[in-house]
């Protein structure tokens, strides 16, 4: 007999379901954002603005484990749900243990890839020769915890699916509140530096990885064996086939941090600010950006289970009533974001450490011309997700790549043989102002499907 928890998501009041998934979710990811803000904070105030440099250089690997993460986590968790949609529980099962069979395996193929070409990863990323020592110490690290963390964020996926959402929750939360507790007494009172920090973030990552495990071992709705978890092309390839948008999404910003690195350094050497300031701000503010849309990723991570049971179970008004209620918050929320980078940039800032008086002045540039669209940044990736949501993942992919791939990185490169290092700088807007349009017109136009399919 289905779970009275899938039951209710093609019964209960939308808000309220959409506040079930979605709080939980984006806690979750705000608190997932925190091993990065959090590592940032007290090496700022230790190591100082070289630290951060190098935090910004290992930042790739970690978008790249979110996006095997999603890869996983919401292909398996998608098609999990349209099949129970459908009342097909067999397949419901295979897809989430193959789901988790393929976390392990590319969490420990990363894992082992980074540290065997790590320096050179670190220089592709931008690291200057400055940095580059403490990115080693600090990624040679975290590269431990590759594994943990990809099944942690993976995993929360299929928990929310199961119809656990504040569990989903914990999991990450607890692995925030040990590298909280763990950093300053690692750099600080251990006096460990750059080490400290990461092995605080990995200690934190392995209980939250460990108690996903345990969950996922334990499954509500349906019993997911040994033998599940071992992926099969029945069950790969639609996992990731829906998994496919979310991770390419992830995987482009990843180039365009890659680029950006090493744009800001090259067009910083014949600026003012020298090649380390641009780097170190970027850093920061790309950690900050990160925790707006950190809230926004919830919304769009909370909806999936919703739209993706209701789209199976042929109830069209109860998807289109939740996207039009997700994007809605994602407005409110990015208006007060805006609000913040553009009246308190030095502000924000200064939490990270001291620095130069042009330290500063070009942090409060970057931050006011690269983040002026913020209010308009959360109806991609909910739209993107909404269409991986009912299995069409070719436009899912598409609108994952609008902004990152089509619009800002052909801008990174473009604009600043014109503008210098000014040019790095509004690529960002006039990408998410095109891709924000393009967005709203590709949901119009599927919401009229429906209408004509009801």
């Amino acid at each position: 007999m289905e779970n009275k928890q899938n039951n209710a998501l093609g019964t209960e009041p939308i808000g309220s379901l959409l506040a079930r998934f979605a709080i939980p979710s984006i806690i979750a990811m705000l608190v997932s954002s925190l091993y990065n803000i959090v590592d940032q904070f007290f090496i700022g105030r230790s190591v100082g603005m070289l630290g951060n440099a190098a935090t910004n250089v290992a930042f790739p690997l970690s978008i790249t484990c979110t996006a095997i993460s999603l890869l996983c986590g919401i292909g398996g968790a998608a098609n999990f749900n349209l099949s129970m949609g459908r009342k097909e529980k067999e397949k419901a099962v295979k897809f989430a243990g193959g789901a988790i069979g393929m976390m392990l395996i590319l969490g420990v193929i990363l894992c082992i890839a980074a540290e065997l070409f790590l320096e050179p990863l670190m220089r592709i990323f931008g690291a200057t020769d400055k940095v580059l020592d403490y990115a080693l110490i600090y990624t040679g690290i975290t590269a431990v915890g590759f594994p943990f963390l990809i099944v942690t964020t993976g995993g929360s996926n299929l928990i929310r699916a199961d119809g656990s959402p504040k569990f989903s929750m914990m999991c990450t939360l607890v692995g925030a509140i040990i590298n909280t507790v763990l950093d300053p007494l690692f750099i600080f009172v251990f006096d460990m530096g750059m080490a400290g920090a990461a092995w605080a973030t990995v200690i934190g990552q392995v209980v939250s990885g460990v108690m996903v495990l345990v969950y996922l071992s334990r499954f509500k709705t349906v019993h997911i064996s040994l033998k599940t978890l071992i992926p099969s092309r029945s069950s790969w390839i639609p996992i990731l086939s829906l998994g496919v948008a979310p991770f390419l999404n992830q995987i482009a910003m990843m180039a365009v941090q890659i680029v950006m690195n090493n744009t800001l350094t090259y067009y910083g050497a014949q600026s003012s600010y020298g090649r380390d300031i641009p780097l170190a701000c970027a850093g920061i503010i790309s950690k900050v950006g990160m925790i707006f849309f950190a809230i926004v990723i919830g919304i769009s991570q909370g909806i999936q289970p919703i739209i993706s049971y209701n789209y199976g179970a042929g109830k069209y008004d109860r998807v289109k009533l939740t996207y039009k209620k997700a994007v809605t918050a994602a407005i409110g929320i990015s208006i007060v974001a805006f609000l913040l980078f553009q009246l308190m940039p030095r502000q924000i800032i200064g939490i990270f450490g001291s620095g130069s008086e042009e330290y500063f002045l070009f942090a409060e540039k970057f931050f006011r011309i690269n983040m002026f669209f913020t209010f308009i940044n959360g109806i991609q990736p909910i739209s993107a997700n909404t269409f991986t949501s009912i299995g069409k993942a070719g436009k899912g992919v598409f609108l994952s790549l609008t902004r990152q791939i089509i619009f800002l990185l052909p801008l990174l490169i473009i604009l600043p043989i014109f503008m210098g290092i000014d040019g790095v700088m509004f690529s960002a807007p006039i990408a998410d102002g095109i891709a924000a349009a393009l967005c709203i017109f590709f949901i119009v136009k599927e919401f009229k499907i429906m209408e004509k399919e009801r």
